[in-house]
């Protein structure tokens, strides 16, 4: 499937794919201006190892969904992403149901918890890998109960890590953040945009486009 894209700041110099069916990826990567097309990856994730550090894990799964779609595409570069929320210690994915949903924003309200995006930008063909990960602190005032479950009752946190978007409704929870917007929205836009000028993937409109 390949994404619509609107008029932007920037034009691809290469085939690229985004193994992700997040919307709000794709809308990201769009803003930009550039054409891309899309390719989830579809392999089960597999759990966080014994110890392992939430950002080393985040980029891990970014590798993990990059390397599905590079190699049946190794002439396309190929980004990768994977997002999670962490709370103290404990990394929180999507809720498995909403009194799940209840219990993780019980948990997040009255707290400052952090986002992490691992990314990876692959081009198996060149052998060329890239990886990174941005992290930025997230606070949420204390919240009611009612509150919450009014919000759950959207059916918008069911598919969110951490159980809340911040660029939906459940904007209303947060009061501020300490680093990359997009990358709490699920893709942190200036660390892959460099990655993909840094290897002429992408240059800016107007410029001359190789043969």
């Amino acid at each position: 499937m390949f994404q619509m894209t609107p008029r932007g700041p920037f034009r691809i110099n290469h085939p690229i794919i985004l193994a992700s069916a997040s919307p709000r990826r794709q809308a990201l990567l769009s803003s930009l201006g550039i054409h891309f097309e899309v390719i989830p990856a579809r392999t089960k994730e597999p759990a966080p190892d014994a110890d392992e550090a939430p950002c080393a894990y985040a980029q891990r799964m970014a590798v993990f969904k990059a390397q599905e779609i590079a190699n049946k595409r190794p002439e396309a570069i190929v980004i990768g992403a994977d997002t999670i929320v962490i709370q103290g210690s404990t990394i929180l994915g999507k809720p498995r149901s909403r009194e799940d949903a209840l219990a993780m924003l019980t948990r997040l309200c009255g707290t400052t918890h952090e986002v992490i995006t691992g990314c990876c930008i692959m081009h198996k063909a060149d052998n060329r890998c890239e990886r990174t990960s941005v992290s930025t602190r997230v606070n949420m005032p204390p919240q009611d109960q009612a509150i919450i479950e009014a919000y759950i009752a959207t059916g918008e946190p069911m598919d969110k890590a951490g159980s809340y978007a911040i660029q939906g409704v459940g904007g209303f929870l947060v009061s501020d953040i300490r680093g990359s917007y997009t990358n709490v929205v699920g893709l942190p836009l200036t660390e892959i945009l460099k990655i993909l000028l840094d290897w002429e993937a992408v240059i800016p409109a107007g410029t001359k486009i190789r043969s």
